[in-house]
């Protein structure tokens, strides 16, 4: 197994549209939005490269050309380790795209990663991959608990997965095995945004997973071994103890938020 995973970073459109913040700040990708000093999509990929420095890095977007001129994007590519993918019309599509782009199986293990999600840092991406490797998952999935998320921002996420023994939101960071893990891909085949659309939980885990989470019969533990067995292929949480990691650029509220976490953790 490779101690260098490959990393792919989403940077497309949701449904192909112009996101708010992008509209706003009059650029045609939401990863051209500037957050203290630099495009969102520029705060990950300093995050992912030093961390993995031997390791692919996917870029999936629907015109690469936008981002050609950003340092670190240029950097990579310079360096033999980019690969730039043409986002597809939905989130499965683009990972199953730049995943054949980068040659199959040889493209796992794959780390991916938003390019909103600002906060990640070199070394949590390190232990993200680290615990994943040592665990016993064909898919991790990492997350952070209310309490977490709180700590680091009282406003930092207002919406949580309630479970019977926890209450988590995702951080954006998930990671593949091998091929087999596709298989978990296909929860976001819809879109995913869970928490805004339970009518998508439904499609994704079936009527009866969602009636069981709706009535609290289930802990973390538990769900995620219903999810496991409705994919065929075991499917596991990572809790990260740093509840910043779960604040991505979402909308304005947590703009300004990643914004000021961004001004205490990088300068």
């Amino acid at each position: 197994m490779n101690d260098q995973p490959t990393i792919l970073i989403l940077a497309g459109k949701r449904d192909g549209k112009l996101d708010p913040l992008a509209e706003r700040a009059g650029v045609s990708h939401k990863c051209r939005v500037p957050i203290n000093g630099k495009p969102l999509l520029e705060w990950v990929a300093e995050a992912v490269g030093p961390a993995f420095p031997e390791a692919k890095v996917l870029i999936s977007i629907h015109d690469p050309a936008v981002i050609a001129d950003l340092p670190t994007v240029a950097a990579l590519k310079a360096a033999g380790r980019l690969v730039l993918c043409e986002a597809q019309a939905g989130i499965v599509e683009s990972v199953e795209h730049a995943i054949a782009l980068a040659g199959g199986d040889a493209a796992f293990p794959l780390l991916i990663t938003t390019a909103d999600n600002v906060l990640a840092e070199s070394g949590y991406l390190q232990g993200v991959h680290r615990d994943a490797l040592a665990s016993e998952g064909d898919a991790v999935v990492v997350l952070a608990t209310r309490e977490s998320i709180r700590a680091a921002h009282p406003d930092g996420q207002r919406k949580f997965y309630e479970f019977s023994d926890v209450a988590i939101s995702n951080c954006n960071v998930f990671w593949l095995r091998n091929s087999k893990a596709l298989r978990a891909t296909e929860a976001f085949r819809e879109g995913g945004q869970f928490a805004k659309n339970r009518a998508r939980i439904a499609k994704a885990f079936g009527i009866l997973n969602l009636i069981r989470f709706r009535l609290g019969w289930w802990t973390l533990d538990k769900a995620f071994k219903a999810i496991s067995r409705r994919f065929g292929v075991r499917v596991v949480p990572q809790i990260t103890p740093d509840g910043a990691f779960a604040i991505d650029v979402d909308n304005e509220r947590t703009y300004g938020v990643a914004e000021l976490l961004l001004k205490a953790r990088k300068g």
